[in-house]
C-alpha cells in the first residue's frame, strides 16, 4: 500500500494542474475498459446532459447506453438493458484520487464487480481499498437445531454466492446487498430470507479506503 500511494502521490505531483473531473477522465478511459463505448460515445453523454437533453447513444453493438447522472465526481451508466456502470471519485490525499468502478450484471439476480484504478487507468489491488464481506456476514445465526438444519438445507441450493454494490452519489457511502436469494425459485428465496440479514452492509470512506459503518442502512442517490 505504502508504495502505491507513492506512485500515485508522484503522479499527482506530475499532473500538477491537470483537471481530475470524473467527464474527462471517462472520456479517456481506455477502449479496453469500455467494450460497449467508443471514445466519441464517451463525450457524447456528457455534452447531450450539459445540453439538457437525454444522454442516449447507439453504443458498439448497435445497443442504446443511456448515462442518467454526471457530476465531477460521480456518474451512471446504464450499459447494457442488463448491465450498469457506476463510476466515483476518491481523494487519497489533498492532490491525488483514485477511481472507484462498480460494474452490475443483471442476470436476472444482480451481481457486482469492485475495481479500483488511478487517473491514468492504471488498476489498483482492490484489497488495498475495502475487505469485501464474507457470505455468512449476510445471515443471522440461528438460535436453534430446527433452524440450524433448516438454514444448512436452505442453503444447499444457494450455490452462487451474489451481491450488489451501489456509490452514493452525493455522500462517500458504498453500500453492498446480498442478491444470491434473488436466483432461487420463490419458495426456496422466501424460506430463505428469513435468515437473511436484509439491511445493506455499508462503508464509508475514510482516510483512502472504504470502512465497514455499522448502523447505516440508507443511501443518498
Amino acid at each position: 500500500m505504502k508504495r502505491i500511494l507513492i506512485v500515485l502521490f508522484a503522479l499527482g505531483m506530475c499532473m500538477g494542474g491537470y483537471a481530475q473531473d470524473l467527464k474527462t477522465l471517462f472520456v479517456a478511459m481506455p477502449d479496453s475498459l469500455s467494450p460497449f463505448l467508443t471514445e466519441v460515445n464517451r463525450a457524447d453523454f456528457g455534452d447531450f446532459l450539459e445540453s439538457g437533453m437525454k444522454a442516449e447513444v447507439k453504443n458498439r453493438f448497435g445497443n442504446t447506453s443511456e448515462m442518467t447522472r454526471l457530476t465531477p465526481d460521480y456518474l451512471f451508466l446504464k450499459s447494457t438493458s442488463a448491465s450498469t456502470l457506476e463510476l466515483k471519485l476518491f481523494p487519497l490525499n489533498d492532490s491525488v484520487k483514485v477511481i472507484c468502478a462498480v460494474s452490475t450484471y443483471f442476470a436476472p439476480a444482480g451481481d457486482s464487480q469492485i475495481r479500483f484504478y488511478d487517473t491514468e487507468w492504471k488498476e489498483l489491488p482492490a484489497s488495498d481499498f475495502i475487505q469485501l464481506p464474507q457470505e455468512d456476514e449476510f445471515y443471522v445465526v440461528p438460535q436453534s437445531e430446527m433452524q440450524i438444519d433448516s438454514l444448512k438445507n436452505l442453503r444447499a441450493y444457494a450455490d452462487m454466492y451474489l451481491w450488489k454494490a451501489t456509490l452514493s452519489a452525493e455522500q462517500p457511502f458504498l453500500s453492498i446487498t446480498y442478491t444470491t436469494p434473488d436466483y432461487l425459485d420463490k419458495k426456496t428465496a422466501e424460506s430463505l430470507k428469513r435468515y437473511v440479514i436484509s439491511i445493506p452492509l455499508c462503508y464509508e470512506w475514510k482516510n483512502g479506503k472504504f470502512i465497514r459503518r455499522e448502523g447505516l442502512n440508507s443511501l443518498s442517490k
